[in-house]
């Protein structure tokens, strides 16, 4: 059982939605943390109320992974705070809803420079260290969508399926070294997030998905993650009823496919 307490963790996303709600959870548990997002002045919102509540290390450090010429330097001054990094939390992640004749290929190139290229640079920094202490824990929050595709959501289902193809092809090389690897797979999280997912020009969407809406809280999204790095898990799911989705297509997949068709965002 991984303890979090005293435990220096590096979140990425940390200034609002499920990243905010599990630093919240990190503070709670005594973690030393590094929050990272684009926006500063959030950030500094949740350092405080971390430091405030909890009476936790908190270092602040602004990233945009959109930029990836800016992202060893960004690392660099994260293992600089602490000198060391023991968990590594991606957070960070941008939604679509578009079609994939209409989606604009620079839009897909930067939810994948968001969502994939940027979680495996930062990662590939802190692995040299953890390779040589034994010891390293990467969590990446992927999504159910990392499993399934779903209209409107292809290159976010795309950077979610790539995240789990990599992270699981890490796992595999690196269990001697003592790195673990674990992949969460929320489902529907009351969150913000449909608000800023990218149209097919890059626009903002700017409404709030009803099944979102209707989904679990980020408190308790934070909280079963929480238990997944303390008991180590591989993957995990999160969510509703919407997680039946993933067996409905394991055993049943023609079933799936065809109910897939007719969901859409509401």
């Amino acid at each position: 059982m991984t303890e979090i307490r005293d435990k220096i963790v590096w979140l990425t996303g940390a200034s609002s939605g499920i990243g905010e709600a599990l630093a919240y959870q990190l503070a709670a548990n005594q973690a030393k943390l590094i929050l990272s997002a684009r926006r500063e002045q959030e950030l500094q919102r949740v350092a405080q109320q971390c430091q405030n509540k909890y009476q936790t290390e908190v270092k602040i450090l602004s990233l945009d992974l959109a930029k990836p010429e800016t992202l060893t330097e960004k690392a660099q001054q994260a293992l600089d705070f602490y000198g060391k990094i023991d968990i590594l939390i991606h957070g960070s992640g941008i939604t679509q809803r578009s079609t994939v004749t209409e989606t604009q290929i620079d839009v897909e190139r930067y939810i994948m420079e968001v969502n994939f290229f940027g979680a495996i640079a930062l990662t590939k920094f802190i692995l040299p260290q953890w390779q040589q202490e034994k010891s390293g824990h990467v969590v990446i929050i992927s999504s159910l969508v990392g499993k399934f595709g779903t209209p409107l959501r292809s290159t976010y289902a795309a950077s979610k399926h790539a995240l789990h193809g990599y992270f699981d092809s890490l796992r595999a090389e690196v269990w001697q070294d003592n790195i673990k690897v674990t992949l969460i797979c929320p489902g529907y999280i009351n969150t913000t997030i449909s608000l800023n997912a990218l149209t097919a020009t890059g626009q903002k969407w700017n409404k709030k998905d009803e099944n979102q809406a209707q989904g679990i809280t980020p408190e308790k999204c934070a909280q079963s993650i929480i238990k997944a790095i303390q008991n180590n898990k591989a993957e995990v799911y999160i969510g509703k009823t919407e997680i039946l989705a993933i067996y409905v297509k394991r055993f049943f997949p023609g079933i799936f496919r065809q109910l897939i068709r007719n969901f859409t965002p509401k």
